[in-house]
């Protein structure tokens, strides 16, 4: 028996975006766009309870720090303190604090972080030169906030370094203006300065780390739920994927397509060309199906042994015409042989059948599923190779009551060949 064409490589399946960028690297701690805007979703999520208990934390800092300030400063200078206090940090903590227990909260909190943080920090740069122009040093007040940018925030390494520099900037202007003296103030942009490069450097490290531990959690999850055969994905994730698009169909009231793709004949093929051979065939096949869904909802799974799904989401029956075109033309280029097949081109082909629906309250998705299923039936009752696509006949369908005789009629079905 001689190989196939489907023994020769023709490519694989696309990369996941984690695993090439993870392969890529990432030195200036930036994702390709669609990525970096997932890792930064997912950053503030995880790190929102951290960052309610360290606001609190901020505010007994404030709290104990100006009953110090009362206790070693004379009236008059103690009431300029909790002037800035009242004009700065009150409000940015007290909007901080909304923006964290709200429903806006990853929208807000980088704007509020960006604006607030450096603010926060140039008030605390204004007590301290104010309490040092009176003999009380309190430039470990404005190390404490350096600290807190960099740290305590949940703020990204870029925006906490931007702001932590503006601070230190804000203290080396403001201490010149305060003629505080040569001497005092090169120890205090020393002790500065030092802060924001170990702050720079841990912070590096730590988010470095993040992001690594962001791709490779990723990819783990995407390779539980991937085919392991075929590297698109597998059956479980096409279920949970379905799940949670039926509900979010209703709410857009979007239309949805679902494609199942059955390799005609396979069985024969299989015998015929070995089990190596067959591998190869289902790889290229899913090559071929997985340029079918690019956008970000659409999926692409295998369904079960030559069996497989396509689910398009936001589309209708055009769409699923022309999808099914697609792939058809696509498994013709392939030019796999198939010399076991009863037809008379001696080549692989396959049977679609397409659902288009668009979901309603009460009805659920294995309605959906059971369309699809019965549209491929039919497409296989009449001939193979070809398309039928279903979507009046939802209105009439019975869930879990398959109708092997229901696709008989030609009127009742559209058929793209």
């Amino acid at each position: 028996m001689r190989d196939p064409k489907a023994t020769k490589p023709a490519g694989a399946a696309p990369q996941s975006p984690h695993a090439a960028q993870l392969e890529r690297g990432f030195p200036r701690l930036r994702f390709e766009p669609g990525l970096e805007e997932e890792f930064k979703s997912v950053h503030r999520r995880e790190t929102l309870p951290q960052i309610r208990r360290n606001l609190w934390l901020g505010i007994a800092f404030l709290i104990v720090f100006a009953i110090l300030t009362h206790m070693v400063l004379g009236p008059e200078t103690s009431r300029q303190l909790d002037l800035i206090r009242t004009a700065t940090f009150v409000p940015l903590l007290l909007i901080t604090l909304v923006v964290v227990h709200s429903r806006w909260y990853e929208r807000l909190y980088p704007i509020v972080c960006l604006i607030g943080a450096p603010l926060f920090g140039i008030g605390a740069v204004a007590i301290a030169v104010i309490a040092a122009t009176e003999g009380v040093s309190l430039l470990s007040a404005v190390v404490l906030v350096t600290i807190y940018i960099y740290f305590m925030l949940g703020m990204t390494f870029y925006p906490a370094l931007a702001s932590a520099l503006v601070v230190f900037v804000a203290y080396a202007v403001a201490a010149q203006m305060a003629e505080l003296g040569t001497a005092p103030m090169t120890i205090d942009l020393s002790v500065l300065a030092f802060t924001n490069v170990i702050g720079a450097m841990v912070g590096y490290s730590l988010e470095r780390a993040n992001r690594t531990n962001f791709l490779e959690e990723r990819l783990l999850i995407e390779t539980a739920s991937r085919d392991g055969l075929t590297g698109i994905h597998n059956r479980r994730f096409f279920d949970e994927h379905i799940d949670t698009l039926w509900p979010q169909a209703i709410r857009d009231r979007s239309a949805l397509v679902l494609l199942l793709v059955d390799i005609d004949h396979f069985k024969a093929y299989n015998d015929y060309y070995g089990h190596q051979a067959g591998d190869e065939c289902l790889r290229q096949v899913a090559v071929c199906l997985s340029r079918s869904a690019r956008r970000p909802l659409d999926v692409t799974a295998r369904y079960g042994g030559e069996e497989f799904a396509v689910v398009l989401y936001d589309a209708r029956r055009d769409h699923a015409e022309e999808a099914a075109r697609r792939i058809r033309a696509g498994i013709e280029a392939l030019a796999i042989d198939h010399a076991a097949s009863p037809a008379p081109e001696k080549r692989l082909t396959v049977s679609i059948g397409a659902a288009c629906v668009e979901p309603v309250p009460g009805r659920s998705c294995f309605g959906f599923i059971q369309l699809a299923d019965e549209a491929l039936y039919a497409a296989k009752e009449r001939g193979r190779d070809r398309t039928v696509i279903m979507d009046k006949e939802y209105a009439q369908l019975s869930t879990g009551a398959f109708r092997k005789g229901a696709a008989a009629p030609e009127d009742s079905l559209s058929t793209v060949v």
